[in-house]
């Protein structure tokens, strides 16, 4: 029933008015005044009865009187009279009508009660009541509450005590409850907190609500109790203990973390106030060294305090637990104590309490992952993980390596000492602990035994230490107790971390798998964050835990503990294999092989790695750990002896049970996690066969191991025991190993490699002596490769290839072993039934097969008499189903090899001629063509020249059996096709034998033109020369056999082939000198090297395919891909054109010219000869170059009566070359024009760096051809040749000009300098450039576009005038210099550059011809023609006397004025288009530069001459003021101020400041100057000026002018002054003189002038030269006082009568 029930309310009136009536009973004669009162109350309590419905609430509201009598009642401090009180009290308190007020005075009548000592239980009770059934105690009235039972809680009384602390934990618990169900009520309003301001922690409580700040003030003051500082809270304590503070910190830590983890003003506190406090309480137990005598140090060291020490590992442990994410650098704080105190120095009870505590964090797998993520993965922070790792490894160690006394005497030997131990595991077979008989469980290692007892479940880590919350004193600690929960730490972290990952890992599979289900054609990507924390717990963990675990599993003495590291050593492994983490992965599985094996057992794999890890011997807090290696001691049960399996025979070695045990871990790892050993195989496998060599198993039948006798040396002597378990352990390994079929690919893989490498050591060992070898691995291959049949494709090459390996070891029984297998395996594979059965899977039955055939290599005659024998059971089992078998008996006749010696040859040489005289019609037809490979094979085998050339001959028999049996072979090899065709489309495949589009006979005849073709290249030019001629005359001799299409295969497969060939022997052959041609033989010198002899064939071969191009040409050309082939012999053509000899690329250009004149018309007189050529008369080789001399035209060589004569009327009669014809004749066209310019760009590209300086350079006549070419080529493109065409030819004709000619042949080519001659050369790119101008002349409107084009190639060439064109960055020397007219012909340079100057000038004459016409044309207006013409002529104009040749800027000069005089009239048309902009700034420029050349006139320069020359700067001058002024409105602004700032430069020039040969020049132009100035002035004051800003242009240069003479006339007089009598310089004179003459030219055209063109300031300023020039009159030079009369003549006209101001303010 509820306290606010109705019955209840009336319930409580009536109980306390019976509580009021007994209260007065009580005080009637003591205590009046309380009688008083209680009865008042109960008047009080009738009346709010009767008013108030709400009957609670109104009690609640009048709690403080309803109250009051029973307060005075306890005030009596009556026994009787105050258990009444409490008792009414605490009814109140339960139905919840107390309100703030009263609670404050009921407390603070019960801290009377408790100052004066009276009814202690009473008052907790009271306290307990009020706090724990409502909320209204806040603030100070709960401190004091709190306060008084902390106070209790320390008097004299047991019972009150224990009360008391319950009663505290119960408070404490409560008022963080209340903080909970706070934060619940508050949970939807979302609060915005002010900030947290500082450290205070006074401010920083105003943000909390009223529970919470009762929490945090309560835990703030338990922190300072603890840190034994006064507290800020509650107030009143008296004592307090740090024991009883560090259990309520850990209570409230451990049941409340949300608290912390969700309010800042808590997680503050924790790291501020609790992580300081736990560090300062540690400090004692860091500083303390057990045995440190104290009198040593200066102050004696605080000792470590069981209580204390305890009780903060625990607050350490709950911290790491729940505020981790909190406490990162604080965490990482307490985690290295923990791990300071596992070591040797410190008290035992210390370090067992602290293995503990790491217990309970190795059981927390993802608190470990945790601490990876954030110290061991970050940089620059403690490897914390790791350090916990290697700490429980080095404290294991240590209780080996230091006996501890302290254990010794606590427990005496066989001990019940402490009672845990007597759960120790009892041995397999045991019952129970019956005293010392039993073998108890333990480690034993160099004489320390340590027992092993059961301390927690395994994933669990229940402590025993740290839960004895009441011992004072530590207590002892019982031996093996520490190794025994250091133990379960190492298997529990191992177990509960490969859970976790592997767990992890299985999931992200999953998921990668519904990934690829999902997304096929996606790549899954796995979160790489994960797999880097885990491969980082892996590789932080493993050193540590292996040194642990090998030292623990050499130690152990149990079976199951053995069990368990061996399973955690295992589970790592697998682990690591999965994690593809190589090192540590093959580590663990080291220690297992290690273990299997008898002690310090010599096995390299493991020591290597073993060396590889014990080098990496790493140190913990000092001590260096070494990964401990078995050792021998270790009193286990011997059950094998046997040998070693070495090189150098040995003694014998023991295997004991242990080693037994390890070797079945080891096949369940290799069984179960065969996928992931990957390399690790090696391992694994050389320990199994160290193993099964120490057992005697030895090799049976189809591999299996069976228990043999070692044929020689002590017998092996094994137990009953092991005798049982051979059979089995045999059984596993032939398991293992048919398990393989299960295996992936990739791991299959590595299995396979494994076995090989250990075969290999096996063979390594076998060498040099006769000892009978290990054939572990041999039986173990044959093994895997007969379970495994069903994928035998994937690991047959490594498998046979090793066994051919095996064959050819020099140790007899090796070998035969390896022969063996092989063939067991091959004859085991065509047995096999196959899916698709090997009928249909010729390509399984070629593979099965080949290892047979790789036999032959292998020289001991033991092995190919095996090869034979097994060839004859093949033939007799499955000869039936070899119809592709003949090819590899023919392989095998045919497995010659040069350095096999002659007679070998021979005898075999003898075979092939009997298989030719007598087996050819019993083979099928598809062998005849192996036939034709091998005969040809015998041809190119270099022992023996006859046998080459015989079989060139026994190629001619088998083609004379072609011609004989042809109807037969046909019809056999078309059903053959057949066949093949319809296998091949029921697979999706197509056919693919050689020359496949050509019928089968007629491929019969391709395989011999091949084998031919082949012969052709042979290495002896004597073989080459005969069988080119065999082949050229066999293909006359059978071309009318051939069906028309395989023609295209005779191209294709074999004379382009054949032409290949020959071009990659020419181009690599060898350029040494041959001496002698064996025997008396001279050899010619243009054949004395490899290379020219190539050079011949590939000039006779290139030859000989063209002529074949041109006599079959109208069959060939019915071929679909002529094209195709068109072009290839084009691209031969062009690599021979290209090659670095000159002969052939000389006769490739002859060639081209060939084939290119096919299609021009035929003269009459050559018909007949050629006719007789095509009658089928075998062609011979006619060297190309005499056939068509330079002299003489080609010919078109297929006339019309040379096919009627070849085909005797039949029915390929092609039409004749008419319009039909055109288009694909375009094509061909085109095709040669792109090899042309392929040609031209390659052989006129200059070599690219300084390396190449001795490269090959073209010659002269090879250029000069490769340009002639074009005009004809142009002809037939014209119709298409658009500007990209144009493009590459500029680039090539630039090129070849740029070549340089050899210093030999320049005495011919190079004219004398003073004729200006071109060269052939130079001829033949000028003829090409006229001939395209003409054709864009007379052709359509569009291709007017090229025009820019052909002017740039010209300006190009213009531009050799001055700046001959570079050949890469080869020295040549220049032979045309101007200044030095002579040649030195036989310059010390290699290569000497043609004069260029006649070139330019020539091509600049055609230029301006060019421009001329074409001015007008919108392309040559669009594309700036006439700015770029100025910009290159700038070059010359600018260099003027610079120039190599004189006449270089003189035609220049012209060249300008004459396409100015054309161009400036469009240029002006088009003013507003813009397209001349860009002009106008470059002509300026141009001007500007020649007009002030920067260069100097020559010493030697007579005066007529210097005059000449100035008067082209005035022709100049005289183009710009009848050209250019006139027009301004025309023209831009900035050029009109450019071209005025000139003419006022040239006007007058101002005094240089050192007296320079310039000056002369200056000096002497004053004809120049003249012009200058009137152009200026006419200019000036022309009234055509159009607009404003024209004349304003002119006005300032004006006034610039005027000023500059105010400045020369000044400074003249200053040093007429001061020079006294000296007469002045010369030039200063002619400076003034000039100066003055303008001024009287200026008044001149001043007085012409209308007055209202002339500017007001103009005037003032030439009013202002007045006084200036009557300064002037004291000079002493007559010529400047002349010249002065003349300037002030004409200011008369100023001098008039003054005006009146008025009017001269309004003018």
């Amino acid at each position: 029933m509820s306290t606010s029930s109705p019955e209840a309310v009336k319930r409580l009136l009536e109980n306390m008015q019976t509580d009021l009536r007994s209260l007065s009973m009580e005080c009637k004669k003591k205590f009046p005044p309380v009688k008083e009162a209680a009865e008042s109350g109960i008047v009080k309590i009738k009346t709010i009865a009767a008013r108030n419905t709400e009957i609670l609430a109104a009690l609640k509201e009048n709690s403080s009187e309803v109250v009051q009598p029973f307060l005075m009642g306890c005030g009596t401090k009556e026994p009787k009279i105050t258990q009444l009180c409490l008792a009414a009290i605490q009814r109140l308190m339960s139905h919840e009508v107390v309100s703030e007020a009263a609670a404050g005075n009921i407390i603070n009548m019960l801290w009377q009660l408790m100052e004066n000592g009276l009814e202690e239980l009473k008052l907790l009770q009271t306290v307990l009541v009020l706090l724990t059934t409502n909320t209204v105690v806040h603030d100070e009235v709960l401190s004091k509450a709190i306060v008084l039972c902390f106070r209790l809680h320390f008097t004299k009384d047991n019972i009150t005590n224990n009360t008391a602390a319950a009663t505290v934990r119960q408070v404490v618990t409560v008022v963080f409850e209340r903080m909970v169900a706070e934060d619940e009520r508050f949970k939807g309003i979302v609060e915005h907190p002010p900030p947290v301001q500082g450290n205070t922690n006074r401010r920083s409580v105003s943000t909390l609500r009223p529970s919470a700040k009762d929490a945090y003030m309560l835990f703030q003051d338990l922190c300072q109790l603890v840190n034994a500082d006064a507290p800020y809270w509650l107030v009143g304590m008296t004592e307090m203990t740090r024991t009883f503070g560090l259990e309520l910190l850990e209570s409230v830590l451990n049941d409340f973390p949300g608290v912390f983890l969700e309010h800042q003003e808590f997680s503050f506190l924790l790291k501020e106030r609790v992580c300081p406090l736990v560090i300062k309480l540690f400090s004692p137990n860091i500083k303390f060294r057990q045995g440190s005598s104290s009198s040593a140090s200066p102050a004696p060291v605080e000792k470590p305090y069981f209580p204390i020490c305890m009780r903060l590992l625990r607050v350490v442990s709950v911290l790491i637990k729940h505020f981790y994410t909190l406490l990162v650098t604080e965490c990482e704080i307490f985690l290295s104590l923990l791990v300071k105190f596992l070591d040797g120095e410190k008290p035992q009870w210390l370090r067992a309490v602290a293995v503990e505590s790491v217990h309970r964090l190795c059981v927390q797998p993802h608190l470990l992952r945790s601490f990876c993520q954030s110290y061991d993965m970050k940089q620059h922070s403690t490897k914390v993980f790791r350090d916990i790792v290697n700490a429980l490894g080095s404290f294991i160690q240590s209780l080996f390596i230091v006996p501890n006394t302290a254990a010794a005497i606590s427990a005496p030997a066989g001990g019940s000492g402490s009672g845990v131990q007597g759960a120790a595991q009892g041995g397999p077979g045991t019952g129970g602990v019956s005293g010392n008989l039993t073998t108890q469980a333990a480690f034993e290692y160099r004489g320390t035994w340590i027992p092993l007892m059961t301390v927690s479940v395994q994933g669990s880590a229940k402590a025993t230490y740290l839960e004895m919350l009441d011992k004072v004193e530590p207590p002892s600690i019982p031996e093996g107790y520490a190794m025994s929960v250091a133990f379960s730490a190492l298997l529990d972290l191992v177990r509960g971390m490969t859970t976790m990952i592997e767990r992890e890992l299985t999931i992200e599979e999953e998921t990668a798998a519904k990934f690829r289900d999902t997304h096929p054609d996606q790549e899954w990507q796995p979160q790489p964050g994960a797999h880097l924390v885990w491969e980082e717990m892996v590789n932080a963990c493993w050193c540590g835990l292996l040194a642990a675990l090998s030292l623990l599993l050499d130690a152990s003495t149990d079976e199951s503990a053995t069990e368990n590291i061996l399973k955690a050593e295992l589970t790592m492994a697998s682990l690591c294999g999965r994690l593809g983490l190589v090192t540590p992965r093959d580590a663990f599985i080291t220690a297992i092989c290690k273990a299997s094996l008898p002690p310090h057992y010599a096995l390299t794999v493991l020591s290597s790695n073993a060396a590889n890890l014990s080098s990496k011997a790493y140190s913990i807090q000092g001590q260096s750990v070494q990964i401990i290696s078995p050792s021998s001691e270790s009193h286990q049960q011997v059950v094998a002896v046997g040998q070693p399996l070495t090189a150098q025979p040995q003694g014998t070695v023991v295997l004991t049970a242990k080693n037994i045990q390890c070797m079945r871990t080891l096949l369940n790892l290799a069984h179960c996690n065969g996928t992931v050993l990957g390399t690790s195989w090696q391992l694994v496998l050389a320990t199994l066969q160290h193993l099964v060599w120490i057992l005697g198993l030895k090799p049976g039948l189809g591999g299996a191991l069976k228990p043999g006798r070692a044929v020689e040396g002590p017998s092996t002597v094994l137990t009953t025991a092991v005798m049982t378990d051979l059979p089995v352990i045999s059984n596993i390994l032939s398991r293992l190993f048919e398990s393989s079929q299960y295996l992936d690919d990739v791991s299959l893989h590595h299995l396979i490699n494994a076995l090989c490498s250990l075969s290999l050591e096996a063979m390594e060992m076998a060498y040099g002596n006769n000892k009978e070898p290990s054939l572990f691995a041999v039986a173990k291959l044959l093994e895997t490769g007969l379970v495994n049949m069903d994928r035998i494709e994937i690991l047959w090459r490594p498998l046979t290839g090793h066994l051919l390996e095996v064959c050819q070891h020099p140790n007899a029984r090796m070998r035969e072993w390896g022969a063996e297998a092989l063939t067991a395996l091959i004859k085991a594979g065509l047995a096999y039934k196959h899916e698709p059965p090997l009928a249909q899977n010729q390509r399984l039955q070629l593979l099965l097969l080949n290892p047979l055939k790789e036999l032959s290599n292998v020289l001991h005659a033991d092995i190919r008499q095996k090869q034979l024998e097994s060839v004859l059971q093949i033939l007799q089992s499955q000869g039936d189903s070899l119809g592709p078998g003949w090819p590899l008996v023919l392989g095998v006749i045919g497995a010659i090899r040069n350095d096999q010696g002659e007679s070998l040859i021979r005898t075999a040489f003898q075979c092939l001629q009997l298989v030719v005289t007598d087996f050819l019609p019993t083979m099928p037809c598809t062998c005849l063509q192996i036939v034709v490979d091998v005969a040809g094979s015998f041809g190119l085998q270099n022992q023996e020249l006859n046998i080459s050339l015989t079989s060139i001959g026994l190629l001619w028999n088998i083609s004379d059996y072609f011609f004989q049996r042809g109807e037969t072979i046909t019809q056999e090899l078309e059903r053959e096709e057949a066949a093949l065709q319809k296998q091949a489309r029921e697979k999706g495949e197509t056919l693919n034998r050689p020359f496949h589009p050509a019928p089968p006979f007629d491929c019969l005849w391709l395989c011999l033109y091949a084998k031919l073709g082949e012969l052709c290249v042979d290495p002896r030019p004597a073989v080459r020369k005969s069988a080119g001629q065999t082949l050229f005359s066999t293909i006359a001799a059978h071309g009318t056999l051939l069906q028309q299409p395989t023609w295209h295969v005779v191209i294709w497969k074999v004379l382009f082939h054949l032409l290949d060939c020959v071009r990659t022997s020419s181009t690599t052959a060898d350029k040494e000198k041959i001496e002698s041609g064996g025997g008396n033989i001279l050899i010619h010198h243009s054949r004395d090297t490899a290379e020219k002899q190539w050079a011949e064939t590939w000039v006779l071969t290139l030859a000989g395919v063209a002529r074949i191009f041109n006599t079959r040409r109208y069959l060939l050309q019915q071929l679909d891909d002529f094209f195709e082939a068109w072009e290839v012999l084009l691209n031969h053509i062009q690599s021979a054109a290209l090659s670095k000899n000159n002969e052939v690329s000389l006769a490739a250009l002859k060639s081209f010219q060939e084939i290119l004149q096919i299609v021009t018309p035929v003269k009459d007189s050559d018909k007949a000869s050629d006719a007789l050529a095509a009658m089928g008369v075998p062609p011979v080789l006619i060297d190309p170059l005499s056939a068509s001399g330079p002299g003489r035209p080609l010919m078109r060589s297929d006339s019309l009566v040379e096919r009627l004569t070849r085909y005797n009327g039949a029915e390929l009669q092609a039409p004749p070359p008419g319009e039909d014809s055109g288009l694909e004749d375009s094509a061909l066209w085109w095709s040669a024009w792109n090899t042309w310019y392929r040609t031209g760009t390659e052989s006129t590209r200059p070599p690219s760096g300084a390396a190449e300086r001795l490269s090959f350079i073209p010659s002269q006549p090879f250029l000069t051809a490769l340009i002639q070419i074009f005009p004809a080529l142009y002809q037939h493109i014209k119709a298409n040749f658009s500007m990209e065409d144009l493009k590459k030819l500029g680039v090539i004709l630039h090129g070849a000009v740029s070549v340089p000619i050899s210093s030999d042949a320049s005495p011919f080519i190079l004219p004398s300098y003073t004729e200006a001659v071109l060269t052939s050369l130079q001829e033949a790119v000028l003829t090409a450039l006229d001939v395209l101008q003409k054709a864009i002349c007379v052709g359509p409107e569009n291709l007017q576009v090229m025009y820019p084009a052909i002017f740039e190639q010209l300006l190009l060439f213009v531009e050799f005038s001055c700046k001959p064109p570079q050949y890469g960055r080869m020295e040549t020397k220049h032979v045309a210099n101007a200044k030095y007219n002579q040649i030195q012909l036989f310059a010390p340079a290699e290569w000497v550059a043609l004069n260029y100057v006649p070139f330019a000038e020539r091509s600049l004459e055609v230029l301006v011809d060019l421009y001329h016409k074409t001015a007008c044309h919108k392309a040559v207006i669009n594309e700036k023609v006439l700015q770029n013409i100025i910009k290159t002529l700038r070059m010359p104009l600018g260099l003027k006397y610079a120039c190599p040749s004189e006449s270089t800027w003189k035609l220049a000069v012209s060249s300008l004025l004459k396409v100015l005089s054309i161009g400036l009239p469009v240029a002006r048309q088009h003013s507003s288009s813009g397209k001349f902009e860009s002009m106008w700034p470059e002509l300026a420029n141009a001007f500007e530069d020649f007009l002030f050349t920067k260069s100097t006139p020559p010493d030697n320069l007579s005066i007529q001459e210097f005059q000449k020359n100035e008067a082209i700067d005035v022709e100049v001058v005289q183009l710009i003021s009848t050209e250019i002024l006139p027009f301004a409105n025309f023209i831009p602004k900035d050029f009109v101020g450019q071209i005025m700032a000139m003419l006022n430069k040239g006007s007058i020039h101002s005094q240089s400041p050192s007296f320079t040969e310039a000056e002369i020049d200056v000096r002497m132009r004053e004809e120049f100057s003249k012009v200058c100035f009137e152009t200026l002035l006419q200019f000036s004051f022309s009234n055509k000026v159009s607009t404003p800003q024209e004349g304003y242009i002119s006005r300032m240069a004006l006034s610039v002018l005027l000023k500059r003479s105010q400045d020369v006339l000044q400074r003249y007089v200053e040093d007429e002054r001061l020079s006294g009598r000296c007469p002045l310089p010369r030039q200063q004179v002619t400076e003034i003189i000039f100066v003055l003459k303008a001024i009287s030219t200026l008044m001149d055209s001043l007085k012409k002038t209308q007055p209202e063109n002339v500017d007001g300031n103009t005037w003032a300023q030439v009013i202002a030269l007045y006084p200036t020039l009557v300064e002037c009159i004291t000079c002493s030079s007559s010529e400047v006082s002349s010249a002065l009369k003349e300037a002030l003549g004409p200011f008369k006209d100023f001098m008039q009568p003054p005006v009146s101001r008025v009017q001269n303010g309004e003018s």
